[in-house]
């Protein structure tokens, strides 16, 4: 795994083989922004302990969807640690074991990327301490906010923090060598639209779940990615 600086003192990303988290930090209160795979906790509480912080300081673990490459630490985490686990209400039943991962539709490239993808351990079932809805405000960051966006998963969620100009767009942007709408999505027609509601907050910093964080002229590499992106 590897920790990377995005903001000095406020966040870092969590780099893992297949996917990756994000920490930010008020002060001595932490939140992780996704969790990594199920073999991550260890990693992921070196990290924080490597930054001279204390794993017993992560207050909330935030899932912006049910993917096992998201989810998969959370529930260790908590565990040890006594954070609140966050996600919507439409993948908190997935992320509990109480229903089945929706199925992608796969476009013909992707699916190889896919089988790649089920090298991952799988999640266990992870508690959820609070179903979301799209514009809720949570305690850090100066007042995130929630933002609904469907269409990778039912519950996909992009969390924004307009005080640092900072967003997260958990899978429904990916920036794996360029910026683009992600993949393996449940209803393409639907991940557009989410695209084009998170374009639409021009944030000065995108943070993907794959691929690095958009520091540079952000609102307009969202916006043309967008805009050549096929229907």
């Amino acid at each position: 795994m590897d920790l990377v600086e995005v903001l000095p003192h406020r966040l870092h990303m969590l780099r893992f083989p297949i996917g990756q988290a994000y920490l930010w930090q008020d002060g001595g209160a932490l939140t992780l922004i996704d969790s990594g795979n199920a073999e991550s906790a260890a990693e992921i509480e070196g990290a924080i302990r490597s930054l001279g912080l204390g794993p017993e300081r992560l207050e909330r673990i935030v899932l912006t969807h049910c993917h096992r490459d998201h989810v998969g630490a959370a529930g260790e985490l908590a565990s040890r640690w006594g954070a609140q686990v966050l996600a919507h209400r439409l993948d908190a039943p997935v992320i509990r074991g109480e229903a089945p991962v929706p199925e992608p539709v796969l476009l013909d490239w992707e699916v190889p990327l896919y089988e790649h993808g089920l090298t991952v351990p799988e999640a266990p079932p992870t508690r959820v301490d609070r179903e979301l809805e799209d514009g809720e405000e949570l305690l850090f960051g100066g007042g995130a906010r929630v933002v609904h966006a469907p269409g990778h998963t039912p519950g996909s969620i992009g969390i924004h923090l307009p005080e640092h100009g900072v967003l997260f767009t958990g899978d429904c942007v990916a920036g794996v060598r360029q910026v683009m709408l992600g993949v393996f999505n449940v209803d393409r027609a639907q991940a557009i639209a989410s695209f084009a509601k998170l374009v639409a907050l021009a944030p000065a910093i995108a943070c993907f779940g794959h691929g690095d964080p958009l520091t540079r002229d952000t609102p307009t590499t969202l916006h043309t990615a967008l805009t050549t992106t096929p229907a």
